[in-house]
């Protein structure tokens, strides 16, 4: 005999959570079920362990999706301050870091047990370490087992997120999911994720470990942040940013001196013309980097005796150097998932599928994709808070 709930909402992450906790509050009874024996666990990981839990700055145009309007609607109706609002209720101490990213002072089990705390006054029943065997539809209802333990609602929620970090437990199950219930699925890839270098570009894995400030541009898309060598190729803010626009095959360019105007090297010739390319670099890069750069420009000897034409070449590719990455470090590495259930199969104002009605989707699980720095959190707690409303 099947357990009746009025929803069922699978995924106890950051949008599972919410929604579940927003939708008891609002009188439903509620079942969440989690496979792993503990709520929250990429939470609990997220921002070193300090939870970056959302941007001050969210706006829609900081999500990548097949359909650049469809965030615009959850994250406007629930926005930042909303979710900073709630954090302050609990009495959780936050800081901002940097470019509007908010992290809490102490721990991101705060936010864990925030979220707990929330489903608590809400009622909700929490069922965790529990594989999900089957899930049907039918008289208008949805039953899931989970191990040997059967529930019914009329509302399920899928809040399974998406394959990033499969260490953490991470599956595909949200697409099957959805694909058995009718709803198409964006090809999912990593995003935000290092990048890896292959042929003439394996010399600069030799500066592992060296970070400095650059703009990374990907087509017409930039961000201005600190990049990182690593041993399989590139990392850092800058280089997981772009790397949710990059698609294989292309080059991403890298301006290693964004804040030096044109014609900075012909000028410095004018004015010290016994300097070289490689002491004006070490002024401004890390040691390792400044020399790898300037044997790769070939540009030797004092300034003095080289022609502006050599010169201004060298400055064009330091604005603009060019890698080819031959791929990404997978899901392993991955923070998110572009990509997912197919936002055209989905209510913007409710995140209820258009044909197969009391079936939700929300989160990573849905494709719409955040910039590095909390949005993602904000689009879990958004998301989330719609399909409350609708449950």
């Amino acid at each position: 005999m099947a357990d009746s709930y009025d929803v069922i909402v699978l995924g106890a992450g950051a949008a599972g959570m919410f929604c579940a906790a927003l939708a008891g509050q609002r009188g439903r009874r509620v079942l969440l079920i989690e496979r792993a024996e503990a709520p929250g666990k990429k939470i609990l990981i997220s921002g070193g362990g300090r939870c970056n839990f959302t941007n001050i700055h969210t706006a829609p145009d900081r999500y990548l999706s097949a359909n650049p309007h469809f965030a615009k609607s959850a994250l406007s109706r629930y926005t930042a301050q909303d979710f900073i609002d709630l954090v302050e209720r609990h009495g959780i101490a936050w800081h901002e870091k940097t470019l509007g990213q908010l992290f809490c002072d102490g721990s991101a089990k705060q936010i864990v047990a925030m979220l707990r705390d929330e489903g608590a006054k809400g009622g909700v029943e929490m069922v965790l370490g529990a594989d999900i065997t089957d899930v049907v539809r039918a008289d208008g209802r949805f039953r899931v087992t989970a191990d040997r333990r059967m529930a019914e609602a009329a509302a399920l929620v899928i809040a399974t997120g998406g394959p990033s970090i499969p260490k953490m437990g991470a599956t595909g199950f949200a697409y099957d999911l959805a694909r058995q219930f009718g709803l198409k699925v964006v090809e999912p890839r990593p995003a935000l994720v290092p990048l890896t270098l292959g042929g003439e570009d394996v010399l600069f894995r030799e500066l592992s470990g060296v970070a400095a400030d650059v703009e990374a541009r990907c087509g017409k898309t930039t961000f201005r942040e600190a990049a990182l060598f690593t041993h399989r190729g590139l990392s850092g803010p800058a280089i997981l940013q772009i790397s949710s626009y990059w698609r294989h095959g292309e080059e991403i360019g890298i301006d290693f001196l964004p804040e030096q105007e044109q014609g900075w090297l012909t000028e410095a010739k004018r004015n010290h013309p016994s300097g070289t390319v490689r002491t004006l670099l070490r002024d401004a890069l890390p040691d390792r980097l400044a020399t790898t750069l300037a044997e790769r420009l070939g540009a030797d000897g004092d300034l003095g005796n080289l022609p502006d034409k050599a010169l201004s070449a060298a400055e064009a590719r330091l604005a603009d150097w060019r890698f080819r990455p031959n791929g990404t470090e997978g899901f392993a590495k991955a923070e998110v998932t572009i990509g997912g259930i197919s936002t055209a199969e989905l209510s913007s104002k409710t995140m209820e599928s258009k044909r197969a009605p009391g079936l939700y989707a929300i989160g990573e699980a849905v494709d719409v994709t955040g910039w590095l720095g909390g949005y993602n959190f904000q689009w879990a707690w958004a998301s989330g808070w719609a399909a409350a409303q609708a449950l």
